[in-house]
């Protein structure tokens, strides 16, 4: 059996576009399939469609989370749920194309136990978004050692993935975790359709703060960036110490006092932003040692099989 994990956040209007389509489809393959709706704190009718569309059909589960704890958690609720032989993610606006899922299946039963989808295009994205988005995975694969470009949270895995994932405790980014976990695996390409309905939820602000989060989960490279540039403050420091003793021997006092002033500047910027990296760094460490859930499931509803 497969089981279809889709987070939804203030998607009334695509959520049961979203279950007839990939139903459809997968009843025309011959392949089982149960249907886990994550709705992440929505302030629509998100989760009262949920309930309807379970009193309707009989192969969907349906999770409210107390209030909006992000993609993430919803993803990692959607795993913990499922009891598929393996799993699918896909986000409800359908801009992951779920003709593919009958080709990342396919690829499953031939062995493979990650299937990943890879963006061949970004469709209409703002072109602002597209260049972070670039940026951002050029940096978290050379930081984390591992090829992220393009990647997505579109993916297919196996039940002994989805059980490793299960039981891992921190609150990963699901993208880098699936690589980082190793198995078989494969690439599938698409290309990212157009929202069947609805508007992005994310901000560019929001994508931002995403983007270091996961940064800082997946590499201490920004660490070793404070080590470096005090190696080069330290390297600044010998030219000018060297520089003021010879003026001192020859009768030359340095003059003025802007170069002391630029220096002093730059010292204490290069300070504030190494306490403001190994801060951050902190600060994850302390949410990681709390403990607290992942998420809040504030009520669940099944189809009656």
């Amino acid at each position: 059996m497969l089981s279809v994990i889709i987070p939804a956040f203030n998607e009334e209007k695509c959520i049961k576009e979203a279950y007839t389509t990939i139903n459809t489809l997968l009843k025309e393959n011959s392949i089982e399939g149960e249907f886990i709706f994550i709705d992440d704190g929505s302030t629509d009718r998100s989760y009262e469609i949920i309930k309807e569309l379970s009193e309707e059909e009989d192969n969907i589960t349906g999770l409210h989370f107390s209030r909006n704890f992000g993609k993430e958690a919803a993803i990692s609720a959607g795993l913990g749920t499922a009891s598929g032989d393996c799993a699918v993610v896909i986000d409800c606006d359908l801009q992951h194309p779920p003709e593919k899922i009958i080709e990342m299946y396919r690829l499953w039963e031939q062995g493979y136990e990650i299937i990943e989808g890879l963006k061949r295009s970004r469709g209409d994205e703002n072109k602002l978004h597209g260049i972070g988005a670039k940026l951002f995975y050029s940096l978290i694969s050379k930081m984390a050692g591992f090829d992220m470009y393009n990647s997505s949270d579109f993916k297919l895995l196996d039940r002994k993935v989805i059980d490793v994932l299960n039981k891992m405790p921190e609150r990963g980014f699901f993208r880098a975790v699936s690589y980082w976990v190793g198995y078989k695996k494969i690439t599938v390409e698409f290309d990212v359709a157009e929202r069947i309905c609805g508007e992005s939820k994310w901000s560019s602000c929001q994508l931002i703060k995403y983007a270091f989060s996961n940064i800082a989960s997946y590499s201490t490279a920004p660490m070793h960036i404070v080590t470096v540039l005090g190696f080069v403050m330290l390297a600044i420091s010998v030219i000018f110490g060297v520089w003021a003793l010879i003026d001192k021997i020859i009768g030359r006092a340095l003059e003025g006092m802007t170069t002391v002033i630029i220096i002093t500047i730059f010292i204490g910027s290069i300070m504030m932003i190494s306490l403001g990296i190994i801060g951050y760094y902190i600060a994850r460490i302390y949410e990681e040692i709390k403990g607290r859930p992942k998420y809040i499931i504030s009520s669940v509803t099944k189809s009656k099989k």
